[in-house]
């Protein structure tokens, strides 16, 4: 074969075999969209209609007269119609008898008397003269300065608190904790939060009792805590909420302590209030 047929046998740019050209395929046809304008102009007439009626509803609204409101029927109010004339206004709660008097004044009078024959408690959290420092009250939460920007957003206003010891080892402790006056939100929402933890078994591991004479109040009894070394230790707990103020007690003991006694004590601190 000479150089000139090699190469032309090599060659790929050369014409495929005509017989391998597959015909070219027929146009295709594509039919005429009918009825586009038609729906065009359905859908413009719709708009037009739709602005024209709510713009004729709108003028023939304005052009009617007000319909007068249906009279309050609110037969039988509690209160006068017109003021009592002078000197027969009835005469305010006496302090004793208003709960907000007596949580706006000294809020150290509130709590629980310490009784006869306690002593010093030891581990008072920074207690001096019936209260506790907002500092002091932080640094008794895991995370201190959390608990402080949270108690802050609460409306934390004081912390009125007495402690004491009595017989070998038990401690009691009772925190007034108040929030912004006339606002019961902060106080309720601290109270449901510690609540919260009483049934984790960490703390208290059960849903505590009620409290009778308060909505949420609840006490629980702690499980025995046991460690080798040391004595056995017994905890009970109280948290309700009157008003602005949260209610927490806290007792210890080595001693087991009975269900009467933290009841006891939290049926006496809620009377105060």
């Amino acid at each position: 074969m000479s150089i000139e047929e090699t190469v032309r046998n090599t060659d790929t740019t050369a014409p495929p075999d005509p017989e391998a050209v597959a015909e070219p395929a027929p146009p295709v046809h594509r039919p005429r969209r009918r009825g586009l304008r038609t729906l065009g102009l359905i859908a413009v007439a719709a708009v037009v209609g739709l602005v024209g009626g709510t713009a004729v509803g709108y003028r023939v609204q304005a052009d009617r007269e007000p319909t007068a409101l249906p009279p309050l029927n609110q037969p039988g109010l509690a209160y006068p119609a017109k003021p009592l004339p002078k000197g027969q206004e009835p005469a305010p709660l006496p302090a004793k008898e208003d709960r907000q008097a007596k949580a706006q004044g000294d809020l150290r009078k509130l709590l629980l008397p310490k009784p006869a024959g306690a002593r010093k408690d030891e581990f008072d959290h920074g207690i001096s003269n019936g209260w506790m420092p907002v500092g002091a009250f932080a640094s008794t939460f895991t995370r201190p300065g959390r608990a402080l920007d949270h108690q802050l957003e609460l409306g934390l206003r004081r912390v009125a608190a007495e402690s004491w010891m009595t017989g070998g080892h038990r401690r009691v402790e009772i925190r007034l904790v108040q929030y912004r006056a006339n606002d019961v939100r902060g106080a309720q929402e601290y109270i449901e939060g510690q609540q919260d933890y009483m049934p984790h078994e960490k703390y208290a591991g059960n849903e505590g009792e009620e409290l009778k004479g308060s909505s949420d109040g609840r006490y629980y009894l702690f499980p025995v805590e046991r460690k080798a070394g040391y004595l056995d230790f017994y905890e009970a707990r109280a948290y309700f909420h009157r008003g602005d103020v949260a209610v927490e007690i806290f007792v210890g003991d080595t001693e087991k302590i009975s269900e009467e006694e933290i009841r006891s004590l939290a049926e006496r601190q809620l009377g105060r209030l």
